[in-house]
């Protein structure tokens, strides 16, 4: 399935978020920031690349409910987004 805005939608602001967010964690590492700190923005960027990668699966699997529904061939198999989806966890 090819990624385009449309099918990325939410999930670019949040990696998008992340990525500021993940710079910042490095800033704070540089310049010997608290532990505690780091590791809490840490886990939010984890946090939200996980939710980017759970919305792009969510937008593939409207896509092909999409597809069906019109009866056209979905552009991924349920086993390819289960397998992508399962890859996440």
């Amino acid at each position: 399935m090819e990624m385009n805005k449309e099918l990325a939608g939410d999930a670019l602001a949040r990696l998008k978020r992340a990525q500021g967010q993940l710079n910042g964690v490095i800033n704070m590492i540089e310049v010997g920031g608290d532990c505690e700190m780091v590791l809490t923005q840490l886990a939010a960027v984890s946090k939200a690349l996980d939710r980017a990668g759970f919305k792009l699966v969510a937008s593939g699997l409207r896509r092909c409910d999409e597809a069906r529904r019109r009866g056209d061939e979905p552009p991924m198999t349920e086993a390819e987004l289960e397998r992508l989806f399962l890859a996440l966890a």
